[in-house]
């Protein structure tokens, strides 16, 4: 087998790269896949060697090969100059933030935000002298009206974390560009797949390994990338926290990237038509979803992203609590888990009121978040019909 040249390497599709990315048979004894590299001491020949620096590998810290060939894939797929790995997606977040903001700086971040992430702003940054603001999803190219000489960076996530907003990210990039202000995007949603971050202007993109490149619900995983103009920056903080994740979960996520497209196409047509299936239903209010035609956020998704993944929430019409625990509580193929991106079905009731600062979020019913896996669409809908009779009785 050849090994694949720079001008084939260049015009492969997706499912090609994908197979292909990071592996070199040829320095692993011809074994297909790279292997677990556990360690931490690296050995050198020489005095030479050692202070020089001549070494491929110098620390576990500092890379192996199996490390080596996940971020290299990674940053293939996603546009990048280079990409580091964490032991979880909210590692992933805070090295990413530390990497640009120093005392003093202010950060905005859209209101829609995963939560841990307004955590560790108003708790550490806060400490550290940054100051956040958090600002509506929804301002686009408005966003520069809150920029500040002390602005430093904007942190960006569409579809929103469990409410679904989309957000114009070209828009905000191009406001951001000329002040110098780093894009940071939260891009677990879609993965590069189907937003390719770097190349719609992001300066930092995050994805929590955890969800679609896992695959299984069985490893913990961030990865965050940088454009040239950042990756100095964010490779010295990863470099200095040595916030690394573990060999076995990268592997594991190597595994995992070869079959992500096939995983997250199936994920995005059970999720369409569970999603079209839940919009007819008498006691859903709507649907969020950005994929639906009638969703707010529906034409920016089209013109920028390249497909939708298996998750999304639903507003139910008024109901007591109870009613909702009934319906949720009896399901059997619908686990009640906080993850998602897994072959399995999970649901998880939500209420964004209490931290939602910039907007307000009064969905006008109970909101569920769903997360479509892989078993048969018509069981998951007759496990969903029959947690809307309990509803309906408990009503």
């Amino acid at each position: 087998m050849s090994k694949l040249s720079a001008q084939t390497r260049a015009g492969l599709r997706s499912r090609s790269r994908l197979v292909h990315a990071g592996r070199d048979p040829q320095e692993q004894h011809g074994f297909v896949n790279t292997p677990i590299y556990r360690g931490s001491t690296v050995l050198a020949d020489t005095i030479d060697d050692y202070q020089g620096g001549r070494n491929r590998y110098t620390y576990g810290t500092h890379g192996t090969p199996t490390t080596d060939a996940l971020t290299s894939a990674w940053s293939e797929l996603a546009g990048a100059a280079g990409t580091v790995l964490t032991p979880s997606g909210l590692a992933a977040i805070t090295v990413a933030l530390l990497a640009v903001l120093r005392a003093g700086d202010h950060l905005l971040v859209t209101d829609s935000a995963y939560f841990p992430t307004r955590r560790f702003c108003d708790g550490t940054l806060k400490r550290f002298g940054v100051e956040t603001t958090y600002y509506d999803p929804a301002l686009g190219a408005g966003i520069a009206e809150l920029f500040r000489p002390n602005t430093r960076a904007v942190l960006v996530e569409a579809p929103g974390s469990q409410s679904f907003e989309m957000q114009d990210i070209p828009a905000i990039s191009d406001a951001a560009r000329p002040r110098d202000i780093c894009v940071i995007m939260d891009n677990t949603w879609a993965t590069p797949l189907f937003f390719p971050p770097h190349a719609r202007g992001v300066d930092i993109a995050i994805e929590a390994g955890t969800k679609y490149l896992s695959g299984h619900s069985d490893l913990l995983l961030g990865l965050t990338s940088a454009n040239a103009r950042y990756w100095p920056a964010l490779n010295r903080c990863f470099t200095e926290f040595a916030i690394c994740a573990g060999p076995e979960d990268v592997f594991l996520a190597l595994r995992g990237l070869r079959t992500m497209e096939l995983r997250l196409r199936e994920a995005e047509r059970q999720g369409l038509a569970m999603a079209r299936w839940l919009d007819a239903r008498p006691e859903v209010l709507r649907v969020l979803h950005p994929g639906l035609p009638d969703d707010p956020g529906h034409a920016t998704w089209k013109r920028d992203f390249l497909g939708s993944s298996g998750l999304f929430s639903i507003i139910l019409k008024p109901v007591p609590r109870a009613a909702v625990a009934a319906m949720v509580d009896g399901l059997e193929l619908f686990g009640i888990g906080a993850s998602w991106g897994g072959y399995e079905s999970l649901v998880i009731p939500f209420d964004c009121s209490p931290y939602r600062t910039a907007t307000a979020w009064a969905p006008g019913g109970p909101a569920l978040r769903l997360s479509i896996g892989l078993e048969d669409a018509e069981d998951l809908k007759a496990d969903l019909d029959g947690g809307f009779a309990r509803l309906r009785a408990a009503s």
